[in-house]
C-alpha cells in the first residue's frame, strides 16, 4: 500500500501551530490535567504518549474544542480559540472508533462534512477524488463501510479528516483497533503522509513503539502532568525522570536502589558509586544495551544467566546479580546473536557508565552519568 506517493494534494490551509498555556482540566473533584504548557510548531508531528488515564486524550479534546479548559488558554495558528466552537477551529480529528456512517458509501462519508459546510458540489467532488487518490480509496468509493476491511475503514476515517484540508490534524489512538501487522503498515503510511503534506499533527497513543517511530517529538504524560518533551532519542537516552525511564524502552531499563553507607558514597550489592547529592537514597539505571559480557577479571558485577531469548537480529539475556538481588525481576542485556550464553552459568558483566543514569529520591535525573566510587569523576 502506498498512499499517493506520486502526487501532493493542494492544501487549502498552511500548517499551523498549537500553543497551550497553563491548561488545566477538572471533572468535579478529579483533576485530570494540571497546569500545562505545550507548543506544537507548524508542520510538526507531535505524539502525546502515556498510560491509560494520564490525560492525553482529554488534552486532545481541549485542543479540538470538544472540552472546555478549567484554566488556561488554547491558541491555534496564532489565534486564541477558547471561545471558538470546534467547527471553526480549522482542525480535523480522527478517533479510535472509525465513526463512519454505515448507510453511506465511502464517497458520501468523505464528502458529508464538506456538504454541511456549504461547499459547492464541484468542490466537494474534487476534494473527495483528490483525497481518495491520496489514500488509495478510489476503487472503493461506491462501497459501504460494512464491505471494507478494518484497515480500509481506518483509511476512510483518516480521509474524512484529510478532505477538510485543515491546519491541524488530531489523531486519538487511531491504530488501536487494527491487528499488529496492519497497525505497523498503517503507522508507516501515516508517517509518509505527514512527510508529504507537511501538516501539523498531534497523535495520541499509549504505545511507545508507535510514539518512537512516528513522533518528531514526544510529549510524555503521567497523572495529568507533562513529564518530558523531546525527540525520541532524547526521551530514550536522557529521560528526565524515573517515570520516563521506566515507561520507555523494551526490554525495560534495569534499576537498582542505592543507599548512602559512607560520606560521598552510594551502594547496592556489587555497585559502589560516587554520591552527587546529600547522602539521600537514589536509583541507578542502565538500559540493556549498556551491559556487556566481560572477561573474568574485567567485570563490574557478577551475574547468573537465567534465560536467553534469541530474537534473530539480537539476543536478550536475562540474568540475576549474584549480590544484592532482592528477588525482583532479572536484569536484561541486549547482545549480539553470535554470543553464546547458557542458563545457569555465572558471567562477569561490564557496565558502560556513559549510558547509565542516577535518579534522586524524588525521581529526577542527575545531569551527569554515575561514576564508580574511587574513580575520579
Amino acid at each position: 500500500m502506498n498512499w499517493g506517493l506520486g502526487r501532493t494534494p493542494e492544501a487549502a490551509e498552511p500548517a499551523q501551530d498549537v500553543v497551550l498555556r497553563g491548561i488545566a482540566k477538572r471533572f468535579g473533584e478529579n483533576q485530570v490535567i494540571e497546569a500545562l504548557d505545550l507548543e506544537v510548531v507548524p508542520g510538526e508531528l507531535l505524539v502525546l504518549l502515556g498510560p491509560s488515564g494520564c490525560g492525553k486524550s482529554t488534552l486532545l479534546r481541549l485542543i479540538a474544542g470538544l472540552e472546555e479548559p478549567s484554566a488556561g488558554s488554547v491558541s491555534i495558528g496564532g489565534r486564541a480559540v477558547d471561545d471558538v466552537p470546534p467547527a471553526l477551529r480549522n482542525v480535523a480529528m480522527v478517533f479510535q472508533s472509525y465513526a463512519l456512517y454505515p448507510h453511506m458509501t465511502v464517497a458520501q462519508n468523505l464528502g458529508f462534512g464538506l456538504k454541511s459546510r456549504g461547499l459547492s458540489r464541484a468542490e466537494i467532488h474534487d476534494r473527495v477524488a483528490r483525497t481518495a487518490e491520496t489514500l488509495e480509496l478510489s476503487e472503493l468509493l461506491e462501497r459501504k463501510p460494512g464491505q471494507l476491511s478494518g484497515g480500509q475503514q481506518q483509511r476512510v476515517a483518516l480521509g474524512r479528516a484529510l478532505v477538510r484540508e485543515p491546519g491541524v490534524f488530531l489523531l486519538d489512538e487511531p491504530l488501536s483497533n487494527l491487528d499488529a501487522g496492519l497497525r505497523l503498515k498503517t503507522r508507516d503510511e501515516i508517517a509518509a503522509l505527514h512527510r508529504r503534506l507537511g501538516t501539523t499533527m498531534v497523535f495520541v497513543t499509549h504505545d511507545q513503539m508507535e510514539a518512537m517511530s512516528l513522533g518528531q517529538r514526544i510529549a510524555v504524560m503521567d497523572q495529568g502532568r507533562l513529564q518530558q518533551i523531546g525527540t525520541p532519542e532524547q526521551i530514550y537516552d536522557r529521560p528526565a525522570n524515573l517515570f520516563v525511564a521506566r515507561f520507555i524502552g523494551t526490554p525495560a531499563i534495569n534499576l537498582a536502589p542505592l543507599s548512602p553507607d559512607a560520606p560521598g558514597r552510594l551502594t547496592w550489592g556489587p555497585l559502589s558509586l560516587h554520591d552527587p547529592g546529600a547522602g539521600a537514597p537514589a536509583t541507578f539505571a542502565v538500559r540493556p544495551e549498556g551491559l556487556a559480557r566481560a572477561a573474568a577479571d574485567a567485570g563490574d558485577m557478577e551475574m547468573t544467566v537465567v534465560r536467553v531469548e534469541p530474537l534473530g537480529s539480537e539476543k536478550i539475556v536475562h540474568a540475576l546479580p549474584t549480590r544484592g538481588h532482592d528477588g525482583g525481576r532479572p536484569w536484561t542485556m541486549r547482545v549480539s546473536p553470535a554470543e553464546a550464553f547458557t542458563p545457569g552459568e555465572t558471567i562477569q558483566v561490564a557496565i558502560d557508565w556513559s549510558r547509565c543514569h542516577l535518579f534522586d529520591a524524588n525521581g529526577a535525573r542527575h545531569p551527569d552519568p554515575p561514576q564508580p566510587f574511587g574513580v575520579p569523576g
